[in-house]
């Protein structure tokens, strides 16, 4: 990663720099058989050292204050899921500065696994000209989404204000998805917003499932709000929802499993494989269960679905929401 106001050199190498001529990216590899391959539509990528990433200094982060590149994301998912390898990766962005996204999308034009990226715009300035910069440098053309971190945001319906609406008609004019970051008492905001975006064509990608509590010793019907909302942003023409991040904060309590899967229930009954897309919030999700600890329970609450809903939740809809084949087949993925 780099500061916003610097070149973008690619994140996830330990700070190296690539021979002359680019980074030269690893072989493709070799055609598969089987089950069809698996996207994991949510993961990140980040070095300490970078502007912005000083969160990873915060408690309770200690485990995944290092650096992480996408060979590390290979070989946390080498045995993938379902019966499926992992045969592509969407990378999102983890802080808000346009350095961060250039870097990712500089990363994934050297490696074939990053199939897209969710980058970072101000949602409240010259959208155009941000997404018009991004994609004029390494990778642009795989810029497949924005995001922004509305979950720190103080004001709960900070995604309806005017100029934050103005912005998301401009990501719909141009093709692109948003990643919709919210905690429980922000959704019904979201979901306001995601009514709003339906009727310009927008895709809203509901990330973390909207952060429902599945703590042990969480409130009695915490969960109730949530699956309230979450089924109102499912009847939203279009929404999208994560199968991802919903044990990255459970913190020392650990999870309830009975929460766990009711919150797996509600999502495969409100939205439908068709509209869930397997994450993995990978390495956040190692604070606490590995990426194939995850893999392994989603999985298994999908076992009684048809082999076509399993081709969606693990690898369809992603590919469908974020047009992972467009980009990736106009995109010459080399750095310049």
């Amino acid at each position: 990663m780099a500061p916003a106001d610097g070149p973008a050199e690619p994140v996830g190498a330990h700070g190296a720099s690539g021979p002359a001529g680019g980074v030269q990216p690893p072989p493709a590899p070799a055609p598969l058989t089987g089950p069809v391959p698996a996207v994991d539509a949510h993961h990140h990528l980040w070095d300490p050292a970078d502007p912005g990433q000083d969160w990873l200094a915060e408690p309770g982060h200690a485990a995944i204050d290092r650096v992480f590149t996408a060979d590390d994301l290979r070989a946390a998912a080498a045995g993938g899921v379902d019966g499926r390898p992992l045969g592509a990766a969407v990378v999102v962005q983890s802080v808000c500065t346009p350095g961060e996204s250039r870097a990712l999308l500089a990363t994934a034009a050297a490696d074939p696994l990053l199939a897209g990226v969710v980058g970072w715009v101000d949602l409240t300035g010259d959208v155009l000209g941000q997404l018009d910069d991004l994609r004029s440098g390494a990778g642009g053309e795989l810029l497949v989404g924005v995001r922004h971190l509305v979950q720190g945001e103080p004001d709960p319906a900070w995604v309806l204000r005017d100029d934050v609406q103005r912005g998301l008609r401009v990501l719909a004019q141009e093709g692109l998805a948003y990643d919709l970051l919210v905690r429980e008492p922000q959704l019904a905001a979201g979901v306001e917003a995601a009514r709003r975006a339906a009727e310009h064509g927008l895709v809203v990608v509901l990330d973390h499932a909207g952060k429902p509590d599945v703590r042990r010793g969480a409130p009695a019907g915490a969960l109730d709000a949530w699956e309230e909302r979450v089924r109102a942003l499912a009847a939203v023409d279009g929404a999208v929802c994560k199968v991802s991040g919903v044990l990255s904060e459970v913190g020392g309590s650990g999870a309830d499993d009975d929460a766990v899967r009711r919150v797996l229930d509600v999502l495969l009954d409100a939205f439908g494989p068709q509209r869930l897309a397997f994450g993995s919030d990978w390495p956040v999700c190692t604070l606490a269960s590995s990426w194939a600890q995850w893999a392994e329970l989603v999985a298994g609450r999908a076992a009684g679905l048809g082999a076509a809903d399993r081709d969606a939740l693990f690898g369809a809809t992603a590919s469908r929401t974020y047009r992972l084949a467009d980009r990736a087949g106009s995109t010459d993925r080399t750095t310049t």
